[in-house]
């Protein structure tokens, strides 16, 4: 699996297409069957409740995308807190567990891992 995070709007989707291959129909914000891209992570983690089994799911995929949300004023709503710290931990997990992990700022991607 491939990890690419970034900011919002720093060409992570194109770098998926443009270096990595990937059409746009290949790519979606949720865990589709067939689907090897799954982008906007963090949005998904809105909604599920369970950790470990997005976790299982999201390691069958071949591409993993998502937002960095981690930098930047710490939100004063606890459940904001809470959701921004779980995004952090399940891409920390999943970057050690990525053969390549990329970082996107400004479109330029730069590899971490592999």
């Amino acid at each position: 699996m491939i990890l690419v995070v970034g900011g919002r709007a720093s060409g992570k989707r194109q770098f998926v297409r443009d270096r990595l291959g990937y059409r746009a129909d290949q790519m979606a914000p949720a865990l589709l069957d067939g689907c090897p891209v799954v982008c906007d992570l963090q949005a998904m983690l809105r909604t599920e409740a369970e950790i470990e089994p997005l976790l299982a799911k999201l390691r069958e995929k071949e591409v993993v995308i998502c937002d960095e949300i981690g930098c930047g004023v710490v939100p004063v709503d606890p459940a904001e807190r809470a959701w921004r710290e779980a995004v952090g931990r399940l891409c920390s997990r999943l970057a050690a567990e990525a053969e390549q992990v990329f970082r996107l700022c400004c479109g330029l991607a730069i590899q971490l891992k592999g």
